[in-house]
């Protein structure tokens, strides 16, 4: 009998762990203490090295009611239904899981990432937004 991979019992686990693992390569590379647009960078060249599709700072405007009141750019939409927030931090706070779980509000995705590349080690939160369905 094979005990199933931990991964799997993550919604889309198997595609975060290769998003993951990009953002393992960048931190291992470069380490802690960059600007956050450094790890932006450096992020987009290893989604693409890792043959992973994605759109950087994709705008989508933000409604009240029917009515637009302004925009917001997430870092990177994976694959048109993942989304990734960076944050170069001395940790990560509830703040910043906020912000990540709007844009999956905003975007109406399911599964959502926040990675911070402000410390020693690469912390990141699988974020899953129960509102919108799971994928079949």
């Amino acid at each position: 009998m094979t005990l199933p991979n931990r991964e799997d019992q993550f919604e889309d686990g198997p595609f975060t762990r290769r998003i993951i693992g990009c953002a393992m390569r960048v931190h291992s590379c470069l380490g802690c203490g960059f600007q956050e647009i450094i790890y932006l960078n450096s992020l987009g060249i290893e989604l693409a090295k890792a043959k992973i599709k994605y759109a950087r700072e994709y705008d989508m405007p933000i409604y009240n009611d029917s009515t637009q009141v302004g925009s917001r750019r997430v870092d990177f939409l994976v694959e048109h239904r993942i989304a990734v927030e960076l944050k170069a931090a001395v940790d990560i706070e509830n703040s910043h899981l906020a912000q990540a779980n709007n844009y999956l509000e905003a975007y109406r995705l399911r599964i959502g990432l926040l990675i911070n590349f402000g410390v020693e080690s690469l912390q990141f939160k699988r974020l899953i937004n129960s509102r919108v369905p799971r994928r079949v």
